[in-house]
């Protein structure tokens, strides 16, 4: 199999079922967007790290593939002829979304309360973090766009939500792990 395809030489592209759209669709939009945010969970995991860290990474990866997936599928296509689900994999579960919240407990029961909002960065490793989480917040904002025009399943918002909440808990986790300074934002008065 080839990489490369030249279907998508006049700015299309084709989605799981079938379906020509743009490139710059909505959906495109969402999707390549979580896949933007994968890369970014691919650096992060690259760093020195602790490996339950690691693990818990891997699996958020896995589920961005899964909402990928969900969002690459043309709802007019989802369902088969014979009725059954073209996208034949296992969906986002409760059970993912409550993972990141364990996780984030776990790791908040381990830092100082917030006080104020934190000037992103003070270590490379905490940085990756704070823009893995601003794309996954730009994710959620494409992806909700495109559920207002084509629904899909709820726990993918959800998630997409929970992620970005946990990547900034893992910034404040790392930040004390690797030592960093974290600066607190105080406005100055007028």
């Amino acid at each position: 199999m080839k990489i490369y395809t030249k279907t998508g030489d006049k700015g299309t592209t084709a989605l799981f079922g079938g379906t020509r759209v743009a490139k710059h669709h909505i959906r495109i939009e969402s999707y390549g967007t979580i896949d933007e945010l994968n890369s970014w969970i691919g650096l992060i995991r690259d760093q020195k790290i602790e490996q339950h860290a690691k693990d818990i990474l891997i699996q958020v990866q896995d589920k961005l593939f899964v909402i990928g997936a969900v969002l690459a599928t043309d709802p007019e296509k989802a369902i088969l002829k014979n009725g059954q689900e073209r996208l034949n994999i296992n969906r986002i579960s409760d059970a993912n979304i409550a993972l990141l919240e364990t996780e984030m407990d776990a790791m908040e029961e381990q830092l100082t309360p917030m006080t104020h909002f934190l000037l992103p960065g003070g270590h490379t490793t905490v940085s990756y973090c704070h823009i893995a989480r601003t794309v996954c917040r730009r994710a959620e904002r494409l992806a909700s766009h495109l559920n207002e025009l084509e629904p899909f399943e709820a726990n993918v918002l959800s998630y997409i939500n929970r992620l970005s909440d946990y990547l900034f808990v893992l910034s404040r986790k790392l930040a004390v792990e690797l030592q960093a300074d974290e600066i607190k934002w105080i406005p100055e008065k007028k």
